[in-house]
Formats: structure tokens, sequence, C-alpha cells
């Protein structure tokens, strides 16, 4: 790919199209900035660029990404979480949240360009989300017109995909060019729904909080590890055991197997799978063998995510799970080989920071047969 004539020539379709005013909602992550760097190269001050503090957001994030972007792109920060927290909390069901998230994103961007006075819109929308969505996988909130959504005459603004063939590698090399600073180009993906699709399950504001203290402790214990993504998720510890699976898996150790009431995503062939998350119990043979697990309990079994238990406790109703991948373009991921201390001092923390938080345990499943996300 010769970036330069890549950048160039989305430059000169923008510069070809009919725009009064492009707003352009930022996340901080490098697909919105970088589209919005090109369509700002392009239109110079008639793009806008906002954030959107949806309440869905990681600790101090809206700060953070305003301070990342100072000396590169003039920002708005819009408290809009009272319309999300009103029309989102309650919801169990992860295709709903995520087409909930979508619906009321757009009726307030909506709203905004027409305060602006903007006719386009401005996305970091790339090739897997449109290639997930349209395959069922998953809905990607940013996917509207490759899915037949007529924006225009339900929102009132056309769309400018500027990345809409690419993927998150080549993302990254146009950003480079385009002298992006290294803490967005290499700042790890952080989807459009947030934390809401993290709190897995019904979604409380008091499961947010648990989620939102945890990702802080995950993140900044797993940052210097050369991972894609790192993550933690929450949800209820309820769970039933399974004899036939507790079978499946007793040749690698002293365990047994619980099912979460809890469902999450994952893909089996070329399709979206809403199955278990299997929790694996007790004494492995060897700490090389969690890797193994997924093989013994995806396969014959409706389970999608499979998550080995590092430390429990008898207080607590919620279940954090330690969440990382390794992956070139996000279509497929691998479970990376981190160390077991690693992990248990972050489960120790994780616990003492927060008694609401009965267990913690690692997620040892790769893309496919899991998303990388649970919802």
């Amino acid at each position: 790919m010769r970036v330069e004539n890549v950048v160039n020539n989305i430059v000169d379709n923008i510069r070809s199209l009919p725009i009064k005013c492009a707003l352009a909602a930022i996340s901080g992550g490098v697909d919105s900035t970088t589209s919005a760097v090109i369509v700002r190269k392009a239109l110079g001050d008639k793009l806008k660029a906002i954030f959107l503090d949806t309440g869905f957001m990681r600790a101090n994030e809206p700060i953070n990404v305003k301070s990342l972007l100072n000396n590169l792109l003039p920002l708005t920060i819009l408290d809009v979480h009272e319309e999300f927290y009103r029309e989102m909390l309650g919801i169990s069901d992860a295709e709903e949240k995520r087409i909930r998230f979508r619906n009321i994103f757009y009726t307030v961007l909506s709203k905004i360009a027409r305060d602006y006075n903007c006719d386009w819109l401005v996305q970091g929308t790339i090739a897997p989300d449109w290639i997930e969505t349209k395959g069922g996988i998953k809905t990607q909130h940013n996917v509207l017109e490759q899915i037949g959504i007529d924006t225009v005459g339900k929102y009132g603004f056309k769309l400018i995909e500027p990345l809409r063939e690419f993927y998150k590698d080549q993302v990254r090399e146009i950003a480079r060019y385009l002298g992006i600073p290294s803490e967005i180009i290499n700042r790890q993906p952080f989807p459009g729904p947030g934390l809401s699709i993290r709190a897995v399950g019904k979604l409380t504001s008091e499961k947010l909080d648990v989620v939102r203290r945890a990702t802080e402790i995950v993140e900044k214990s797993l940052v210097n590890l050369s991972l894609s993504q790192w993550f933690a998720a929450a949800w209820e510890y309820n769970k039933v055991y399974s004899e036939p699976m507790s079978n499946e898996v007793r040749q690698l150790g002293n365990l047994s197997v619980e099912l979460f009431s809890t469902k999450a995503t994952g893909v089996k062939g070329d399709s979206r799978a809403y199955g278990y998350i299997a929790l694996v119990r007790g004494e492995l043979n060897n700490w090389s063998s969690v890797y193994e697990l997924h093989n013994y309990l995806t396969t014959r079994y409706e389970v999608t995510h499979v998550v080995y238990e590092l430390m429990s406790r008898s207080k607590g109703e919620y279940f954090v799970s330690i969440r990382a991948v390794v992956t070139e373009d996000f279509m497929t991921a691998d479970v990376p080989r981190i160390p077991r201390e690693i992990l248990m001092d972050i489960a120790r923390e994780v616990m003492n920071s927060d008694d609401r938080v009965a267990a913690v345990g690692f997620d040892v499943t790769p893309k496919p047969p899991a998303t990388i996300e649970y919802e």
C-alpha cells in the first residue's frame, strides 16, 4: 500500500463532495482520529470535532482524550450520559444493547449536527466493522449505510467514511503518515458502546462501576506486554456445576467446570453464536495447560468463552474476567502467554479494591470461537 497515494486520493474525493460542514465524533482511538485528521486535511475549519461522554467511558476518559488531541484537533466534550442511561440501564441482551446504543448515539448526533448546521458526519468505520455486522456476528454501532439505513432520511446527514475499506494495521500505517501521535496510534481499541458491553448481562450503574474500577487496574498492569487489546469485564457470579464438562478437562488437572447464567457472544463458522461462559476451577497439572482448555469445551458444547478462575472468596456478587488478545487485523485473535504471577497480582488488586467482587478469572479463548468482546 502506497500510503501517500491513498491519503491523496481520499482527500481529493472528500474535496469533490458538496460539504457545508462536517461533524466528527471522536473517541480518541486510531480509527476515528485518523478519519477526522484526513477530513480536516481536506476541509480545514469546516470540520467540527466533538467527544460524546456517554457515561460508558473509562475513568477520566474524556479529559484524557482531549489532552491527547490538544495539538492535533480542537475538541469539544459534550456530556450526554443522561440520555444513554435513561434508555439503556436495565437491558440484558447483548445485541439489544448495541442496537439501542446505536439508535441513541445517532439521535444525539443528529441534534448536534443541526445545532452546528452540519450536513455530513465523519465516521471511523473500518472493514471489520461492517464485515462482522453484515455477517451477523455482532452489530457495530457505526455501521449504517452498509445495512441499508438511510442516514439522510433518518438523521439528516450524509456519511464520510474514509477508512471503510481498510483494516486496523493499514489504518495505523495511514495514521503514522499523517503524523498522529504514537499514543493514539498504539492506543488499544475501545468499543463504541464502551463499558455497557463489558458490564455483561443486565446493565446496571453498579456493574458499570465495578467494571470501570477493574478496567483501570487491568489496563495499567498489562500495558507493557505488547498486547493488541486488554481489558476487564464483569457479570454476576451465578453458576451451575457441569459434570460432563468437568470430566472433559480432568486430564489437565484437578479441575471442575461450572457454567455462568450470563451468556456471551462468539463465532461459529462465519456466524455469530450466543453461548455459555464456562468457568474452570481447580489446580492445573502445569500452567501452560490453561491455554488448551478451550479445545475441550467449545467444540462439543454451546460454550463461546472459557475462563480460568484465579482467585475467589465467599463475599461479593460479581465475577471479573481479565481479557487479553494479540492480533493483526482483529478478525482473528490469539490469547497471549501471560505469567501466572502477573495475573494473580491483578486478581489480588481487583479484589482488594472492591468488596463487590467475589472472584477474578482469565479468559483463555481465542477468536474464533470467542469474540474479543463478550457482547
